[in-house]
């Protein structure tokens, strides 16, 4: 479906008179609002290409109908979220799921609207047809050297076509880990998959960064490979000043203070990006921001001062992507959601009076910090974010044009009821 730039221009001027007033009164409220629109502008959210289907769980999947059946489809339903809200600019693909068979037919799709490719996304979680060993027992740390290889080969095809494509980036997750005690020798497995990050880091082109992720459990409850941020930061650390740590929202123990971790991420040089989502209870893959906002700020409050520490580009030396599943959602609104959480509590986060708050600190002021971050956090800035849409030629409020137009009724009507999106 091609949203035409008329249905965005009558769209805005429906809204534009209580936009411009929410706005005045904004400005004269917050400091350096233009400085704030023109980051938030510059800043782009990576869309992963297994996030446009309906997700599920182990017990159901109830598909929302019109789902992208390839990866043409999950380019133009990436396209169709960036025309909404000028900050889906980027995809990430997962392979084999998204292999392309024509590459340069591929590329000038992306380009057609306006889109690049984010990091690349490898796949040796699941068992693929044909392939010759299985990975129910790990991969990339598997006893048998030759699963090992298999796996290693998988990466380093990973980011042939990532070269091909004009991706700049290779993240590995890992499913590696152990179910019952005794099971696997942990320093065994943790040298094993060393080993094989060493040889998909020397593929590496010299332009490339690898991100290593880390979770917490599932689908091996007992121990996992690369359990938690100290695992991943030692590989890091390890193989090179190209290996960074992946930090996803939802791959932690519940109460992790994950400010504090993206804070010491930053000061070592080794925070390599993000997978956003929220949780209740573990890896639960909800909307951004949907259950906790206030931390979603504090996050960004340490990215904000960490990387304004090292005078780093907020937009280009992070990978910033969304990591979702959605299985009672529409999973463009969710995403449309998912982006807009993460534009505010960046905007919040670049609100906060910096001078104010080191004095705080500086005094031990606690009270007077506390307030000046929830000062940030109470302040409604949805009229930056969305100001920064309107200036990048985006829609106001991209959830009610993407209702009004019907976007979902009529990618049913052209590619059915019954479609279920590759990968999942």
């Amino acid at each position: 479906m091609i949203l035409e730039n008329y249905q965005i221009a009558s769209h805005n001027s429906e809204l534009l008179a209580k936009h411009q007033r929410r706005l005045a009164f904004i400005a004269d409220e917050v400091a350096d609002t233009e400085a704030i629109i023109q980051k938030l502008i510059n800043f782009q959210i990576g869309i992963p290409s297994w996030a446009l289907g309906t997700g599920g769980t182990r017990f159901g999947r109830f598909s929302s109908g019109g789902e992208p059946r390839n990866i043409e489809e999950k380019i133009e339903d990436i396209g169709l979220l960036h025309k909404l809200n000028a900050a889906s600019g980027s995809i990430s693909l997962h392979i084999p799921w998204d292999t392309a068979d024509d590459v340069q037919a591929i590329k000038a799709l992306v380009a057609q609207h306006g889109l690049s490719f984010d990091a690349m996304n490898s796949n040796t979680f699941q068992d693929q047809a044909g392939q010759a060993h299985s990975y129910k027992f790990g991969s990339l740390q598997h006893v048998n050297k030759g699963v090992r290889k298999q796996a290693i080969e998988h990466n380093i095809e990973v980011i042939r076509q990532g070269v091909e494509l004009g991706s700049k980036a290779l993240t590995v997750w890992l499913a590696d880990g152990s179910c019952f005690p005794g099971q696997l020798n942990f320093r065994t497995a943790f040298q094993n998959t060393l080993e094989s990050l060493q040889e998909i880091y020397a593929a590496l082109p010299a332009d490339w960064k690898v991100f290593v992720e880390y979770k917490a459990f599932e689908p091996n409850f007992y121990s996992t490979t690369v359990g938690d941020w100290g695992q991943s930061l030692l590989y890091a650390s390890k193989l090179g000043p190209k290996a960074y740590t992946l930090v996803d929202l939802g791959h932690h123990l519940p109460n992790a203070n994950i400010e504090q971790i993206v804070s010491l991420l930053l000061m070592e040089g080794k925070l390599g990006g993000f997978h956003f989502n929220d949780s209740k209870y573990g890896d639960d893959d909800l909307t951004a921001g949907s259950l906790k906002p206030y931390q979603l700020f504090l996050i960004f409050n340490e990215l904000v001062e960490g990387m304004d520490a090292r005078n780093m580009k907020h937009h280009s030396d992070l990978g910033w992507m969304i990591d979702a599943s959605h299985n009672v959602k529409d999973p463009l609104e969710d995403l449309l959601q998912s982006v807009e959480a993460i534009m505010l509590a960046y905007a919040q986060a670049l609100s906060v009076d910096r001078k104010a708050l080191e004095q705080a600190q500086e005094a031990n002021d606690v009270a007077r910090a506390q307030e000046l971050l929830q000062q940030a956090f109470r302040t409604d800035l949805r009229p930056l974010v969305a100001e920064a849409r309107l200036r990048a030629g985006a829609a106001l409020a991209p959830l009610e044009l993407f209702r009004k137009i019907k976007v979902r009724e009529e990618l049913i009507k052209s590619r059915g009821l019954k479609t279920v999106a590759t990968g999942l």
